[in-house]
């Protein structure tokens, strides 16, 4: 607690010299970031936020339930009864694609109308098609019906939790910018996948509830978020459009296409959207690949019984879960670009061929659930990115910088294991390790151009400049 107290305590006020600080129009004003912290704030959570931050918890541990089984009960007699091809397309497939979509939109939406209505949105499409999919398209078992509905649904999450990301980056003080991205993802992922699948473990397990039954308790638990996230955070800039004095009309869906064209306005937006896509992009090839690599029927010599190759990607999240809290205030502190450069990008080129070829040299589920701790520790270095990214851009941007940030979120998922299913087959999965450890190469150059006057570093770079300047002695002329 004093840690991190004194670490949000160290940086200096916020100036607004186009780098994209700055309240909304019409937004109050932020308070003094010299001002000392009190309370939940010591911690990293801005008071008026508290409560959406438990929304995204509660949300997406209801939209986690289904993540370990739901393509098998989609295939039983009474859960669709899915051709087993048909069940994984649903599942991955045609609902990846809409997560991906729907990342983008959260933040140009949010921009447009406020954070709040979009999870407004979000909140509402989530339970409207999870009602149709399980009420009326799964007792059909028409396929065609099951999978569409269930893509759709698939739209729901990122507009209410990424919408939730651009309120708490525009509202924050920005010394605290980190270590909310940090709280964030805390919850998301604290959610999704972990306490999701541990809520389902539970409810099917020792309370004997039926997989049926355990998808209503979904939705009961999204129902829970939503009316939180929705009705209890009354911060009042996450009801106003994204923009500053020179958006002439705030409000108009043309400013959809500054969500695109943001990509070739400021170069750096383009640069941090490609370093989140490499962000875990390995992270869902090892997970893809391991079960036929370290699987002991796997013709790598693999090792590991198929409960334990699942075991290490739980492992690997509540190792990173814990990090993300962690390097979310460690960025406030050693700054924001820096933190993503050397943790994010270049400790993950370390630690992901040392995952594969530690574990396989050892040959052992403790020797390979050491290597992803750390490997999952080292992938919470990129959390700052998350604060960064909206800061570099002017007000009315933020929105389209958050949404190529969690479009690349979005993208990480099939860039994975896409590259696993075009390099195995010629390498082997340690050629698939070296590509994935030379692409965090690869980014770590190119998040050298992430740099803005308001990471925490630069702030201090040129207060130490000014220092000197007026330590110097004026020369008297000659």
């Amino acid at each position: 607690m004093l840690f991190v107290l004194e670490v949000s305590m160290s940086q200096s006020p916020p100036t607004d010299r186009g780098s994209g600080t700055g309240a909304p129009e019409g937004a109050a004003a932020p308070e003094p970031d010299d001002r000392p912290l009190t309370g939940i704030e010591r911690i990293g959570i801005p008071r008026p936020l508290v409560w959406g931050f438990v929304a995204v918890l509660i949300f997406m541990i209801g939209d986690g339930v289904e993540i370990t089984y739901l393509s098998d009960y989609l295939q039983q007699p009474d859960g669709g009864g899915l051709p087993g091809a048909q069940a994984s397309f649903a599942t991955v497939t045609a609902y990846g694609v809409a997560v991906m979509v729907a990342a983008w939109f959260s933040g140009t939406l949010s921009a447009i109308w406020g954070p709040r209505r979009v999870m407004w949105l979000g909140a509402g499409w989530w339970i409207a098609f999870e009602i149709i999919f399980l009420f009326i398209a799964i007792p059909t078992q028409n396929s065609a019906f099951i999978i569409t509905t269930y893509a759709i649904r698939g739209f729901a999450y990122p507009l209410f939790a990424f919408a939730f990301l651009v309120w708490a980056q525009i509202a924050s003080p920005e010394r605290m910018r980190g270590s909310v991205a940090g709280w964030f993802w805390f919850a998301f992922t604290g959610g999704l996948p972990t306490l999701g699948a541990a809520v389902a473990a539970l409810a099917i397990g020792p309370f004997g509830m039926s997989l049926y039954g355990t998808l209503v308790l979904s939705l009961v638990l999204v129902a829970i978020g939503s009316v939180i996230g929705c009705f209890f955070v009354r911060e009042p800039s996450g009801s106003k459009p994204i923009a500053d004095e020179t958006v002439e009309n705030p409000t108009s869906l043309k400013r959809l296409f500054e969500g695109v064209d943001i990509l070739w306005r400021d170069r750096r937006v383009l640069a941090g959207g490609l370093v989140r896509i490499v962000n875990t992009a390995p992270q869902y090839g090892f997970f893809a690949m391991f079960p036929f690599t370290f699987g002991v029927e796997a013709t790598d010599g693999g090792f590991l019984s198929a409960a334990e190759v699942s075991s290490l990607s739980a492992i690997a999240y509540g190792a990173n879960i814990a990090a993300n809290l962690f390097f979310g205030v460690f960025g406030d502190f050693f700054g924001w670009r820096r933190t993503v450069t050397w943790f994010g990008c270049l400790g993950c080129a370390v630690a992901a061929p040392l995952w594969y070829f530690g574990a396989m040299a050892a040959g052992t589920f403790s020797a390979a659930a050491a290597f992803g701790v750390l490997y999952g520790v080292l992938l919470a270095g990129f959390v700052p990115l998350s604060a960064l990214m909206p800061s570099m851009v002017p007000t009315k941007d933020k929105g389209a910088a958050l949404a190529v940030l969690n479009f690349g979120a979005g993208g990480a998922a099939f860039v994975g294991p896409f590259m696993v299913t075009l390099f195995y087959p010629l390498f082997g999965g340690g050629g698939v390790a070296i590509t994935f450890g030379a692409l965090y190469v690869l980014v770590a150059v190119l998040s050298t151009r992430l740099k803005d006057g308001s990471d925490p570093h630069e702030k201090k770079k040129a207060r130490l400049a000014r220092a000197q300047a007026a330590e110097t002695p004026a020369v008297a002329p000659a």
